[in-house]
């Protein structure tokens, strides 16, 4: 039995599901598998980005999938994220038709920019995804070289790119309140969404109510917080208790006879949040998939998992080895 996520609409009109796949540290030989598998399990939307490098394996069970009718591609809602290496308004097509290419597609239906952060342009034949390398003498030296490329100039190329018909969606990730009202005030299309890294430590409150009221979508990614991050040896997310674990949390799951993890997944989509989580194994995908129908918190729950915040943010660029910038100060 295929299983179907609700939808959420999106400023543009477009369905967008509120449970996707984040494709993010999906090794490689197992990638078009998962992805695969996925979509026979009934999962419609799949979380990319250039980043990632394994978008060809991502494209490749997309395709597998459609050529054998599982789904259309009209059915699916594929998502990719520009990176900072590209955000001159020479390179941005140019790095999402390499997407397309990689994924094998016509259009991507959101194309996020993955951080409000402009690296010097690395071409796709000296490296890529080229990740925090700015060129042979950065690397020597442990730096980064940004490029002065203010954020409208990048945006207003991915608006060529929709009324191209090569996205359908502009999406924004890891961006501050204040630089998301700047935009807004310039943008002909407005972005459609908003990615934020999203958990009970970092609920990022006033942010999401700011985007709510501009008719931006939020999607949350690290639902589960230092769990995310631990196979990235990030001492931080060693040094911070696992929300798995956590009473407040535990004591939910064990009351409503669910995970830990479903907990936190269903604190997000009970508030209208969409959640891209990553899992391995069919059960659990499956599970994420149906969280809707498993759980509903009360308010009380909700309220409980929410005081747990400490703004504790794992995903900092300052954090980044020779990327020195206050990106979230």
């Amino acid at each position: 039995m295929v299983y179907l996520s609700e939808t959420v609409k999106l400023n543009n009109g477009l369905e967008m599901p509120l449970v996707g796949l984040g494709c993010w540290k999906i090794p490689n030989d197992v990638c078009a598998t998962q992805v695969y598998d996925a979509i026979k399990l009934g999962y419609r939307l799949f979380d990319g980005a250039q980043d990632y490098g394994n978008e060809k394996e991502v494209g490749e069970g997309i395709r597998r999938a459609i050529g054998e009718g599982i789904a259309t591609r009209e059915e699916l809602f594929v998502v990719s994220k520009l990176w900072n290496s590209y955000h001159h308004p020479k390179n941005v097509k140019p790095a999402l038709k390499k997407t397309l290419e990689d994924l094998g597609l016509e259009y991507l239906d959101l194309f996020y920019i993955h951080f409000p952060l402009a690296f010097k342009y690395v071409p796709f034949e000296e490296k890529y995804p080229p990740g925090f390398y700015t060129g042979a003498e950065d690397e020597k030296k442990g730096t980064i070289t940004l490029e002065n490329v203010p954020i409208i100039d990048t945006y207003r190329a991915l608006e060529e790119c929709v009324e191209e018909g090569l996205i359908k969606s502009i999406g924004i990730s890891n961006f501050r309140g204040i630089l998301i009202h700047d935009l807004l005030a310039s943008a002909k299309i407005p972005p459609a969404c908003l990615q934020i890294e999203h958990h009970p430590y970092l609920t990022q409150n006033n942010l999401i109510e700011y985007c709510e009221g501009a008719g931006i979508r939020v999607v949350a990614y690290s639902s589960f917080g230092p769990q995310s991050f631990l196979e990235l040896d990030s001492e931080l997310a060693k040094d911070t208790p696992t929300l798995f674990e956590h009473e407040s949390v535990a004591k939910i799951a064990a009351k409503h006879k669910v995970s830990a993890s479903e907990v936190l997944l269903r604190w997000a989509t009970q508030r209208g949040i969409a959640i891209i989580p990553k899992s391995s194994k069919k059960e659990r995908l499956l599970n994420n998939l149906q969280i809707n129908e498993k759980v509903t918190l009360s308010d009380s729950e909700l309220k409980a998992i929410s005081a747990l915040n400490k703004n504790i943010r794992f995903n900092d660029p300052y954090t980044w080895r020779g990327c020195k910038f206050p990106v979230f100060s």
